[in-house]
């Protein structure tokens, strides 16, 4: 479960950074106040370049041009990763440098714990002293 929500959590931080840094445009065409054509990509056809020349005769009437273009442009953020070390305040560095250390430290692998006696036989049984004094544990 934990697992699940891990990968979900960085799949969904890895669609917003994606989405931030993302720039397109949508251009639209109007001819006569209706709308002819919209791109994502390509630029939009004109009225001269449609087919049907029914629009084109309707700005032929009027003295005001009746076509228009509009442009949309959302510009994705580029500065994601220009801060740097030296842009920080004082607490911001000393913060920064306090959190890496203790974050760092919390993967260090202890020493292994010596056994000062490892080396060492224990005393040969000469007689077994529990039974001789009948001292048993119940």
């Amino acid at each position: 479960m934990k697992s699940f929500f891990h990968r979900l959590l960085s799949f969904s931080l890895a669609l917003t950074v994606f989405f931030s840094t993302m720039s397109f445009t949508v251009e639209s065409h109007y001819c006569a106040d209706d709308l002819v054509d919209f791109s994502f990509f390509n630029n939009a056809s004109w009225c001269n370049d449609m087919p049907d020349d029914s629009f084109t005769k309707a700005c032929e009437i009027s003295a005001v041009p009746c076509c228009s273009s509009d442009q949309l442009v959302v510009e994705g953020r580029d500065d994601l990763n220009k801060v740097s070390f030296e842009s920080l305040t004082l607490d911001q560095q000393i913060f920064v440098a306090t959190f890496t250390y203790s974050y760092l430290s919390l993967f260090q692998v202890g020493e292994k714990e010596t056994i000062p006696f490892a080396n060492y036989t224990p005393p040969l049984l000469v007689r077994d002293v529990l039974l001789l004094d009948q001292t048993f544990l119940i």
